[in-house]
């Protein structure tokens, strides 16, 4: 049984929270949680807050343990821009895009066939 949680209209670059994702997919829940805690970085917390939420909603919805759950799938997807503008010489003005994310974790109790070996 797969279960889903999504972070939406996260104000982080997807390019910041990408490699983050590809690192814990096809990794046990604990050690996908052992790799956002101790990477120091705005990704990783909230990709960490993302996969603690999928973790409750498999124990609560789904009836899951944590200790048989796999990253099935980590994905983080661009959102919708900011647009601001910055003074500029001569009376022009400069576009100021602030990216937003958003980011989706599923879990299984299936094993996944191929588990990604790269650390972040």
């Amino acid at each position: 049984m797969d279960v889903t949680a999504k972070a939406r209209f996260v104000r982080i670059s997807p390019t910041k929270v990408r490699d983050l994702t590809s690192a814990i997919q096809g990794r046990t829940v604990d050690e996908a949680l052992r790799v956002t805690e101790f990477t120091k970085r705005k990704g990783a917390f909230l990709v960490g807050k993302t996969l603690k939420s999928a973790i409750a909603n498999a124990e609560h919805n789904a009836d899951l343990s944590a200790e048989d759950l796999y990253v099935k799938e980590a994905v983080v997807d661009g959102g919708p821009l900011i647009k601001r503008y910055q003074p500029a010489a001569r009376g022009m003005a400069k576009p100021i895009h602030k990216k937003t994310s958003h980011i989706r974790i599923t879990l299984t109790d299936v094993k996944p066939a191929r588990a990604s070996k790269r650390m972040a």
